[in-house]
């Protein structure tokens, strides 16, 4: 149903980073401002060495976090579940830092653990999917003097009628949270889906939790993302009301990269992708993209979430499933190209 609730999961940081970028343009922060001028506990990063086998072999990081690093991945954070036989991974989880599992503290407190880490390369030189997002959501509660939901509700939901989008299902809603299945050989996307991943009754979404994930906390419905992705496509207004500025999208929509460097997850290099701030950007579109797709961003989620804007071309999709995982599975492929010819 349209009013049916879908775990967001990564694709909750579009709407993380539009909101961090209102606080920009407030001039709350400047995007190359040392993340520890507001968090602390990020301070005197230390690097792995190339090819180091414990966290001991590390040189002094070159230059400070910043807010630019962190929107775009760039920062040497790392995630914990993307390349889980990595050192630095395999010492996340160690410490029970498992987005996947069971961990739940505030921001303040994923922040200082994150501290206690070495960065897996020099700030700004690499890109590495990361816990930046949730690093920015502690930054707007700093901030604003706000916890993340709050913000998040006054800054984007409030204003863009999305009514049922949150951190968690209120009890009165709890049906209408739909079951996230996994296929039955987690390595073959193309396999069944007829393993019940997470059921609704009971699930972790049903009560409030104390981590505000920025990076991957939200549910939503199709209406509700609609409504943001509207906003975007308007350049930042939504039925007169303007949530941000239409210079700000196109600073966000801007590769934040250095040269030769693109999004890169294991097992799966993408040469033609860049990433700004908060969104995926296709540079290059390699043959199997529709034709005329350079300039698409957007992003999606690790439940089979995916939604996109290719502003040359006037097309928009957004895709909704619950299936874990979903990132390689060709049906996604299939619902942009069939977005892209219903242009002609």
């Amino acid at each position: 149903r349209r009013d049916a609730i879908h775990r967001m999961y990564s694709n909750t940081k579009p709407i993380t980073s539009v909101a961090l970028m209102t606080l920009y343009e407030r001039g709350l922060f400047d995007l190359d401002d040392p993340i520890e001028k507001y968090i602390p506990a990020l301070a005197d990063r230390r690097v792995l060495v190339e090819g180091a086998t414990s966290l001991d072999q590390t040189i002094p990081a070159e230059r400070s976090i910043t807010p630019r690093h962190l929107l775009s991945h760039s920062s040497g954070l790392s995630y914990g579940f993307v390349e889980p036989e990595s050192l630095i991974d395999r010492s996340y989880l160690a410490s029970g830092l498992d987005i996947l599992g069971d961990y739940d503290e505030p921001l303040e407190d994923l922040c200082r653990r994150l501290g206690d880490f070495p960065l897996v390369f020099q700030p700004g030189s690499e890109w590495r999917y990361s816990f930046g997002a949730d690093v920015m959501a502690h930054l707007a509660e700093v901030l604003t003097g706000e916890s993340f939901d709050v913000f998040l509700d006054e800054t984007i939901f409030s204003p863009l009628e999305m009514v049922d989008t949150g951190f968690h299902v209120p009890e009165e809603k709890h049906d209408r949270l739909v079951t996230l299945f996994a296929s039955t050989d987690p390595l073959d996307y193309t396999t069944p889906v007829e393993v019940v991943y997470d059921d609704p009754l009971p699930g972790v979404f049903y009560e409030p939790r104390e981590l505000l994930m920025g990076g991957g906390g939200l549910v939503s419905t199709l209406q509700d993302y609609t409504n943001f992705m509207q906003m975007l496509i308007n350049g930042g207004e939504w039925r007169g009301r303007r949530i941000i500025s239409e210079e700000t999208l196109q600073l966000m929509r801007t590769n934040q990269l250095p040269s030769g460097v693109h999004v890169n997850f294991p097992d799966l290099p993408l040469p033609g992708m860049g990433f700004g701030l908060g969104f995926s950007l296709l540079e290059e579109p390699d043959p199997d993209d529709p034709p005329r797709s350079e300039g698409e961003y957007g992003w999606g989620g690790l439940a089979g979430t995916y939604a996109f804007i290719t502003p040359r071309r006037e097309v928009a999709g957004i895709c909704f499933s619950q299936r874990m995982p979903a990132f390689r599975h060709p049906y996604r492929d299939d619902f942009r190209r069939f977005a892209y010819a219903s242009k002609g």
